[in-house]
């Protein structure tokens, strides 16, 4: 991985290419669930369609893997020739205010340069989940320590209430399913999606302003960064509400490029008054 850093620009695109269509045929598993979560999510494009963009979703995550090492081991000269930043007024804003900033994304497929990139700007501390290989997870970890201000582990919400009140930036990606007891459902995509609703609560909390934070992969290897003015009339103190509003401005950035959305997470695993995981295995309805 280190090693692909020092490629030229349209060689690592090219091996993201290969990358892509080498995971497709290894983790079929994956596949499925990302044919079955653009089945769900697209019903109104026909076979050949989501077909097609499961081909061009499948390329863009093997440039995930070269991205990843981009973001550990190249340098910051490296990186800020292939970045164009629009919106980060509204982070200057924010901080000028005092107010701590929740920086709210999706897991987008360039997630992790993204948030590298970010760095490059404006320092901040990223909410993670350790990852079950203990060498990546120490390599992820000592990597994100060294270009951000410090990670926040996703089971412990203390932290990031603490840090956010002292005005710092935190980067918060809800879009996942962590299961039926910590989360209330609401829709994704026109799908009920168990959804944690700690993104209004902890902006009520600490009175933090939420900016909705894009990452792009341009054709050309570049990349743009991308921040909304923050949310006005948030929260509103409903749970279901705040909740749905979060799930509507994510997803209305993934249909812009839906084909740079990680798409091989069971987003939907966890459905009212159905076993786990039921719905990547039969019919929703």
């Amino acid at each position: 991985m280190r090693l692909t850093i020092y490629l030229p620009i349209k060689i690592q695109l090219w091996l993201g290419n290969i990358i892509g269509v080498v995971m497709g045929m290894i983790l079929k598993d994956r596949m499925k669930i990302a044919q079955r979560n653009l089945e769900l999510c697209f019903p109104e494009l026909n076979p050949e369609q989501r077909a097609e963009l499961l081909k061009r979703n499948q390329q863009e995550m093997g440039m995930l893997l070269i991205e990843t090492a981009l973001s550990w081991w190249a340098s910051d000269e490296q990186l800020r020739k292939r970045v164009r930043y629009e919106g980060f007024e509204h982070i200057d804003q924010a901080l000028a205010k005092g107010k701590g900033i929740i920086l709210l994304t999706g897991h987008f497929t360039s997630m992790e340069i993204g948030g590298r990139l970010f760095t490059l700007k404006n320092s901040g501390y990223v909410f993670v989940r350790p990852m079950k290989n203990a060498l990546f997870n120490a390599v992820m970890m000592n990597a994100r320590k060294r270009s951000g201000e410090g990670i926040i582990l996703r089971d412990d919400p203390r932290s990031m209430i603490k840090i956010l009140r002292k005005g710092k930036i935190i980067w918060y990606a809800p879009d996942q399913d962590f299961g039926k007891n910590r989360s209330i459902y609401v829709s994704f995509f026109g799908v009920p999606a168990a959804t944690i609703s700690a993104t209004g609560k902890i902006a009520k909390i600490t009175e933090a302003a939420v900016i909705l934070f894009v990452p792009k992969r341009e054709t050309d290897g570049s990349y743009t960064l991308t921040c909304k003015p923050a949310l006005t009339d948030f929260p509103l103190g409903d749970n279901d509400k705040d909740t749905q509003r979060i799930n509507d401005i994510i997803e209305s950035e993934i249909r812009k490029m839906p084909e740079q959305y990680v798409w091989i997470h069971r987003r939907f695993k966890s459905q009212p008054n159905r076993r786990k995981g039921a719905v990547y295995k039969e019919p929703l309805g």
